[in-house]
């Protein structure tokens, strides 16, 4: 079985395309939604969290995400522990997961794959890219926040056109290319390479 990666910076459209290759019946993991699950159900990480953020980073039981955002936006160091202790417990999971699934190949979509270095194990990686002023015009309109929250947002990410060269195929979401089709090609193709291990 592939397992394919598929990531792309704020606003670039990652869900749009992960949404394709669903309709295609290809299992999708979300990691980002996982990694936020985990936050509130894992008791090993709600003890880490606790310890690095005090009580006060959970409420009835539920992660005070605003205290930690606030947190972790205005400090680099704490982001980087906070994230030392969720991304190999979403790791973790999505590998748990990957062995569950009986698709000829599985999609893990994360916003932050080179960055949380979850990119082993990974047999290809796709990049969704749209321009800069777009992702900020799109995150804008979708989370009705202003342009510096936005910016804020994508300090914290790798620059997105390193992220795309670190990537094997890349489709363009930038209101110009038609998405659907650039899916289409590399679901045929994975689906190629998948029949074609398997008969080794």
């Amino acid at each position: 079985m592939l397992k394919i990666g598929l990531t792309g910076g704020i606003g670039s459209g990652k869900s749009t395309v992960a949404g394709i290759f669903k309709v295609l019946g290809i299992p999708v993991f979300d990691a980002d939604a996982n990694a936020r699950q985990l936050m509130e159900t894992d008791k090993t990480l709600q003890s880490g969290i606790v310890a690095l953020f005090g009580d006060k980073a959970y409420e009835d039981g539920r992660l005070n995400r605003k205290l930690i955002a606030d947190i972790v936006f205005n400090d680099p160091f704490q982001l980087e522990k906070l994230n030392a202790l969720v991304h190999p417990a979403a790791i973790n999971a999505g590998e748990s997961w990957a062995k569950k699934q009986n698709a000829i190949y599985v999609i893990k979509e994360a916003a932050l794959f080179f960055e949380a270095g979850s990119t082993e194990g990974m047999d290809y990686i796709i990049g969704v890219y749209a321009s800069r002023h777009i992702r900020i015009n799109r995150v804008m309109k979708r989370d009705s926040i202003s342009r510096e929250e936005v910016m804020s947002r994508m300090k914290r990410q790798i620059q997105e056109e390193i992220k795309m060269r670190l990537c094997d195929f890349v489709i363009l979401n930038d209101d110009q290319h038609l998405v659907i089709p650039q899916v289409l090609q590399l679901h045929e193709q994975f689906i190629k390479e998948a029949k074609e291990m398997k008969h080794g």
